[in-house]
């Protein structure tokens, strides 16, 4: 057999593989933040749940722990082949892409952000673990960022002031998730906690393995979980340059990650026997603080 053709049989395989659409969506109720709530006009409400459809779906590769590695990367490669296709104008083969013409032919997405999401789980096959917390910021910049650049992209809002402050909403909200998911993560070979962090505050591998987290994994968590407050904190006045059905969208996202780490500090930041998940009514709360600060409680 030749090397053409292993590469071949590979790529079939690998398309064999790829998660299913249906539960990639289904996925979107068990979010932080309302993905694209009924409210929204509906342009705008297609636009965002294409964008979570498209970043989940090759989330999911990413973490698809019954497939190898090369398996992986080969999959990443189809969707990587299928960007293109769709910026050459021509029709992507995988459903997740579908959602993504009509928005792409109209000038309301970029390129960059889709080819950088790919490339967060590819980095996600080489490294387990990040040396400090600049180290894991890069990488947000691959995993969370290219998420709201699309999200201003579709709502014609991307101005560099507007970009800047959606890099710190994006990389607080990815950093919150990781916080609720160190045991599934953990499981999956991947530990996101700065391995600085983890020294400083005397948490080893054996902490994430216990049945519920130790005084010095409480203690790292909520510094971890601090920063990323801060993060959400620094890109509120995104929410305040928005108008409209955009503003609400972008609140939503923010109260979200409010409402987060609100039931991460709720569980003592004892994230080992599951996730903390944010109630609605915490989120709508904490809505009404992003929207007009000051009034939530």
């Amino acid at each position: 057999m030749t090397a053409t053709a292993d590469a071949s049989g590979e790529l079939a395989g690998a398309a064999a593989g790829l998660p299913a659409l249906d539960g990639v969506l289904a996925k979107a109720a068990h979010e932080n933040f309302p993905v694209g709530p009924g409210f929204l006009p509906g342009r705008l409400r297609r636009d965002l749940l294409a964008i979570y459809g498209y970043a989940r779906f090759v989330d999911d590769i990413g973490d698809e722990t019954s497939a190898t590695v090369s398996e992986r990367l080969a999959m990443l490669d189809l969707v990587d082949a299928d960007v293109s296709r769709l910026f050459a104008g021509q029709q992507p083969s995988l459903p997740p892409l579908h959602a993504l013409v009509e928005p792409v032919r109209a000038g309301r997405m970029t390129e960059e952000p889709l080819r950088r999401l790919v490339e967060a789980n590819r980095l996600d096959q080489r490294v387990a673990r990040y040396q400090d917390f600049a180290e894991l910021r890069h990488y947000c910049t691959l995993s969370a960022d290219p998420v709201g650049r699309l999200v201003l992209s579709c709502v014609g809002l991307a101005t560099p002031e507007r970009i800047a402050l959606s890099d710190q909403v994006c990389t607080g909200l990815q950093l919150i998730e990781h916080w609720q998911d160190v045991a599934e993560d953990f499981r999956r070979g991947r530990v996101y906690l700065p391995q600085e962090d983890m020294r400083r505050f005397g948490v080893t591998d054996a902490d994430f393995a216990a049945e519920h987290a130790s005084p010095s994994l409480r203690a790292l968590l909520a510094f971890e979980a601090g920063r990323a407050d801060r993060l959400l904190d620094a890109g509120l006045p995104l929410v305040a340059s928005m108008r409209g059905a955009a503003k609400l969208a972008v609140a939503g996202f923010v109260a979200g990650g409010k409402a987060a780490l609100h039931a991460i500090a709720a569980a003592d930041f004892d994230v080992l026997p599951g996730a903390p998940k944010p109630t609605k009514t915490r989120t709508a709360r904490e809505a009404i603080g992003v929207l007009r600060p000051g009034k939530s409680s």
